[in-house]
């Protein structure tokens, strides 16, 4: 139960950030970060602010529109302390475009002062939690979960890659003050039950809008049980329930990580204060948890293991950002020791960084893992982001995955469960959904004890670091054939009067709006071929109605742009970060979503490429505007100077209707979007209300 206003206990001493001392009293760790980053705006939930970052983190999904932004903002270097460029997603290479933009990130790496991990090296989150991570820091990444880092006690926030490249430029980080939502951890967690079900127990009780708004602070007695891999698995799922992010203490655990990368010295404590309070308050009793599991096709459709026992399953994946530790890997490896997967079963181990792997290699956990019929497979994303793996139509497939949206496997009719290491595991050797708890009774199986090296096999090597100054201005961009430029950002008209070309439901993802998988993915780099791709999902003829509406041009009164609009219900681009379901709409056309609701970086998102993201003071005029409707926005240029009212008006011109409407954007929003974007706005300065295409 979520209550209000309560104060809540934490864990281990107490500590500041950095050099900025203690300022007052009843500061959550949350709130230390914020305060030691905050450049603009005041602390009020809510309110728009501004925050230094420190390090950015980039990966090649996303990465190379941002190093095409960076280059279109004119930046010689990055201004960070570190920033990180990460292959980890398009590691497939059927053809020559996956190739041919990581040797343009290499590049753009080496040209502008940024770290390069190369492909194999591992996934960004727990490579980067490994190699860079730094209690007290600020971290922004162009990967929704991002959110991972809060393990270590940073402030790790997934946003659009635009956000990045302007934060790469030293320019600040901008985001509306979170609420923050303490979660106070008692207990310890039973035989068979791992922190994958503490987050899952957490979307059982809230779903995929419950952190909206908020940032989760883990605190409490519970943390003693939890290491900072733990606290990892619980903190990149915070992305599922919306949060802006996840925050953990920096106490021993977190010491005791970094003593295994040989980075000891880089721990800085940093807990909340005594009498620290919080805006909203929840506890989890770990021992009462039991294994959970999301089905089909939402991370918040969780219920208890045994209550899907018994359906029979085709695939079992364990991996990814959501499970990457190594005691994941070794845990699932000790089960399976001896024996051997169910027929008709796939066993596929993604190790989630090459580090990972070669602890898992001199420890026999790989030789056990083999021994018992698992398909071993590169570090990184793959199956996550649905570059292979992809499983059979209709069969089921576990994973411990942070999401199974419906067709982010690669299989448009897939049936993906997201689970524990543990119930993957014990589902791969039977051959059904299985709760671990009873196949270790029936089996007569104890629990694991791993012995994990108090070490790890720290390995650097397929990190390249940033070349000095003078070496990196020499670095041209190597750009292949399939690496298009930015499309132009026309700036809003002052009136639209266009046509519904789609309606959504509720929770449309990212994933629905500009698909991944092994189709789309290698197009990244290549808008108008990704926009052929976007929402066919959901609408196969959704790309072609939108490029012939907008080379056709408009009709007198919509400033001849040939434009649209989209209306969508709650939580309209849930999900990835990936801004390329903003860019791709706006190549097509729209310059506005009507919703009942939208999902926090993709609402940013759109306002960064020009797109006007509105939202229905009655959720229920949803229902009456139809595909095909035409809807009228009069005076755009007066609704939004920056100090006009949040409010207008749509008019339903087939109907005959009028609906009110408010919108979030802050002045420095309303500027871009008025102008076409950011990129525009930065390039020109204020907007001259000029009309275009």
């Amino acid at each position: 139960m979520v209550t209000e206003g309560s104060s809540g206990s934490t864990a281990g001493s107490g500590g500041s950030v950095g050099s900025g001392g203690v300022v007052g009293s009843g500061r959550t760790v949350a709130h230390q970060l914020i305060e030691e980053h905050l450049v603009e705006g005041r602390m009020v939930p809510g309110e728009e602010i501004g925050l230094r970052v420190d390090q950015t983190l980039t990966q090649d999904a996303t990465g190379t529109l941002v190093m095409q932004e960076v280059e279109a903002l004119g930046l010689d270097r990055v201004h960070t302390e570190v920033s990180v460029q990460y292959v980890d997603h398009n590691l497939l290479q059927a053809d020559e475009r996956n190739a041919e933009d990581h040797v343009f990130l290499r590049s753009a790496a080496r040209r502008y002062g940024v770290w390069y991990s190369k492909p194999g090296n591992g996934v960004s989150h727990p490579t980067h939690m490994q190699h860079f991570g730094l209690p007290g820091r600020s971290l922004a990444g162009s990967d929704s979960h991002t959110c991972a880092a809060g393990s270590l006690g940073m402030l790790a926030i997934g946003v659009g890659g635009l956000e990045v490249a302007l934060a790469m430029a030293g320019r600040p980080l901008y985001l509306r003050m979170p609420e923050i939502w303490g979660i106070r951890l008692t207990g310890a967690l039973p035989e068979w039950v791992s922190a994958k079900d503490v987050i899952l127990e957490l979307l059982r009780r809230h779903g995929v809008k419950g952190g909206v708004g908020r940032i989760l602070e883990y605190h409490g007695p519970g943390l003693a049980g939890l290491t900072a891999m733990d606290r990892h698995v619980i903190a990149n799922m915070g992305a599922e329930l919306g949060a802006t992010t996840t925050v953990f203490p920096a106490d021993s655990a977190v010491r005791d990580f970094l003593r295994t990368q040989g980075r000891e010295q880089d721990f800085t404590g940093l807990t909340a204060e005594p009498d620290a309070r919080y805006d909203l308050d929840e506890e989890i009793d770990l021992s009462t948890l039991q294994p959970l599991i999301a089905k089909p096709t939402s991370p918040g459709n969780v219920v208890p293991v045994r209550e899907a026992s018994g359906e029979p399953i085709g695939q079992a994946v364990i991996g990814s950002s959501a499970n990457p530790g190594l005691r994941d890997f070794a845990v699932a490896a000790a089960m399976a020791r001896g024996r051997q997967t169910a027929p008709g079963v796939s066993f596929d181990v993604n190790p989630t960084s090459r580090e990972i792997l070669q602890d898992l290699t001199r420890t026999g956990a790989t030789f056990d893992l083999l021994s018992a019929g698992a398909r071993l497979h590169q570090s990184g994303c793959l199956g996550c982001i649905g570059m292979g793996q992809a499983p059979a139509a209709g069969r089921n497939s576990l994973r411990t995955f942070p999401r199974n949206f419906p067709g982010r496997s690669g299989t448009e009719d897939d049936a993906v469960w997201l689970c524990s290491p543990e119930t993957a595991t014990a589902s791969a050797l039977t051959g059904m959904i299985t709760d671990p708890r009873d196949w270790a009774a029936e089996h007569d199986v104890p629990y694991p004890e791993l012995d994990l090296p108090e070490r790890a096999t720290v390995n650097t090597a397929m990190l390249e670091p940033p070349l000095p100054p003078d070496e990196a201005a020499k670095v041209p961009l190597e750009r292949g054939p399939n690496i298009s430029a930015l499309p132009d950002l026309a700036p809003l008209p002052d009136a639209l009067d266009v046509p519904v070309l789609f309606k959504a439901g509720d929770h449309v993802s990212t994933d629905e709006i500009s698909p991944a998988g092994a189709k789309a993915l290698p197009y990244r780099s290549n808008i108008p071929k990704l926009a052929e791709f976007t929402l066919t999902r959901l609408d196969p003829d959704y790309p072609r109605r939108a490029a012939e509406l907008r080379d056709g041009g408009g009709r007198e009164g919509d400033g001849g742009h040939g434009g649209h609009l989209i209306v969508a219900g709650e939580n309209w681009g849930q999900g990835s970060s990936r801004e390329h379901a903003a860019i791709t709409l706006r190549h097509l056309g729209l310059r506005a979503v009507l919703a009942v609701s939208f999902a926090r970086i993709h609402w940013q998102n759109l306002a960064n490429f020009g797109v006007l993201a509105l939202e229905f003071d009655n959720p229920a005029d949803y229902a009456h505007i139809q595909p095909g409707d035409r809807v009228r926005l009069d005076d755009l240029h007066a609704a939004f100077a920056p100090d006009a009212p949040r409010t207008l008006a749509a008019h339903n011109t087939t109907r005959n209707e009028t609906y009110r409407l408010h919108h979030h954007l802050s002045p420095r929003q309303r500027q871009a979007v008025l102008a076409g974007g950011v990129i525009p706005a930065l390039a020109t300065g204020p907007p001259r209300g000029r009309r275009g295409a």
